[in-house]
């Protein structure tokens, strides 16, 4: 069995319940992800302390659109390229719009503004020892 590793270090947990990585001001509560603790990316607190914290798992889905071309260098694309799509997913909680591929298993057809979506992990790729995930959303079942 291979062995699952972030294909992104840092950004996301592993296991059952992954979530997304990010910092957090202590003072003014503001959340930025990807995380970046070594300074606050807040104008109106440059200085404030940041801790690591996990974002909600859950979400709803704000906006998202399906890349029918080929990106370019240095994007890797799947030969032949394959569409795929791409969800903006507001965290209610944290009151922030996080970005994320839509599961590669469910059909964009489905999705519309206000579906409530949670976060799962996916293979990007693998090599013979390893199985790089990356983290997706997916509508989750009524």
């Amino acid at each position: 069995m291979k062995t699952q590793v972030p294909a992104v270090d840092g950004w996301f947990t592993l296991g059952d319940s992954p979530a997304l990585l990010a910092s957090r001001g202590v003072e003014t509560g503001s959340y930025f992800f990807p995380k970046n603790l070594a300074f606050s990316r807040n104008p109106a607190a440059p200085t404030e302390e940041l801790t690591e914290v996990e974002l909600s798992r859950r979400g709803r889905v704000w906006s998202w659109t399906t890349n029918h071309y080929q990106p370019p260098a240095p994007y890797v694309a799947a030969d032949p390229f394959v569409p795929y799509t791409v969800v903006a997913v507001e965290l209610i909680d944290e009151q922030m719009v996080v970005l994320g591929p839509l599961a590669p298993e469910c059909d964009p057809k489905t999705l519309a503004v206000g579906t409530d979506v949670e976060l799962t992990l996916g293979t990007l790729y693998e090599d013979d020892d390893n199985e790089y995930v990356v983290w997706h959303w997916k509508p989750v079942a009524a």
